[in-house]
């Protein structure tokens, strides 16, 4: 299993809003998330809008969003993230890989 570890920036006007819908994510995008091998997904959020994500998967982050980007929900989703972010795109095509460097099991 590979621990993925990714950054993006969310609008800072915006984030108490985007952290009310992780409250409840779409049953069918967690199905999805599941059934394309995202386990122990967890998302941090500093208070300037930075998010950290990790997650665990038998595939690289790539092969895992190209995964996720073949489902429907997943593009209802990301498209209805996009006006959260700090940026003219989809959450996810704003991910940054993050290299690992230590773990202590």
């Amino acid at each position: 299993m590979k621990r993925i570890g990714f950054q993006f920036k969310v609008r800072a006007d915006r984030l108490a809003e985007y952290k009310e819908h992780h409250k409840q994510v779409w049953p069918d995008m967690l199905a999805a998330l599941r059934e394309t091998g995202w386990h122990n997904y967890t998302l941090f959020m500093r208070p300037d809008g930075l998010i950290f994500g990790y997650f665990e998967t038998e595939d690289s982050l790539q092969t895992a969003q190209a995964k996720m980007a073949a489902t429907e929900v997943n593009t209802r989703w990301q498209n209805f993230m996009a006006s959260f972010m700090d940026a003219d795109a989809r959450p996810d095509e704003t991910f940054v890989e993050l290299e690992a460097y230590f773990h202590l099991d």
